[in-house]
């Protein structure tokens, strides 16, 4: 017999519950990272962002309880989720609680969960990196800097891909495990992107 590949790959939708169990068959790990994730998009559509960020988390902890095999779940988190300020990071807050809780209703030989909350990914779709090359790419002559105090956690793929991958390895089920990651001011980031210049401060 040929041995099986260890990862498959599906589309679906974590709004789904029901795709989310075929999904779960024969599977031993799971790492929930499907999330509404912009800042601005969620405040301009809550309905959507709880849907998929909250109502999301809810399914993949019932999928995974209903399914025999997964022995772990961690979830993707995110800094904003401590003391939220905006919906995004309520509504990440709301799935670690959700994420924390199941591990009650798993009972003592099922399912373990977990979390794992960090800050920025360096180059990600939407991070501001990839948004400052663009405007210098379209000629922009400052970037734009909220507020001269602003710094991010920032974190490469790699590291966050490590982090998770070694707190999957050490869970016990109901860690929010939170990286080390130096802070970084964003008015440094500009100006090493576009040295002759000053940011603007929008």
């Amino acid at each position: 017999l040929q041995a099986r590949e260890p990862i498959r790959f599906f589309i679906g939708d974590v709004r789904d519950k029901d795709r989310l169990e075929l999904a779960m068959r024969d599977v031993d790990v799971v790492v929930h990272a499907a999330a509404l994730k912009q800042v601005p998009a969620a405040e301009y559509n809550p309905f959507e962002c709880i849907r998929t960020n909250v109502h999301g988390a809810e399914n993949v902890v019932a999928a995974a309880l209903r399914s025999p095999r997964v022995q772990k779940v961690i979830a993707l988190s995110t800094d904003k989720a401590a003391n939220p300020i905006n919906l995004y990071g309520a509504s990440k807050l709301a799935s670690d609680k959700i994420f924390v809780a199941a591990n009650s209703l798993s009972g003592r030989d099922g399912a373990r969960f977990s979390v794992v909350r960090y800050g920025n990914v360096v180059g990600s779709r939407g991070s501001v990196v990839p948004m400052f090359r663009r405007l210098i790419r379209e000629g922009a002559t400052r970037l734009p800097v909220t507020d001269r105090r602003m710094t991010r956690f920032l974190i490469t793929l790699e590291q966050g891909v490590s982090f998770v991958l070694s707190s999957l390895a050490g869970m016990a089920g109901g860690e929010i495990f939170v990286p080390k990651i130096p802070s970084v001011r964003m008015m440094d980031v500009a100006q090493a992107l576009l040295p002759e210049s000053d940011p603007e401060i929008v």
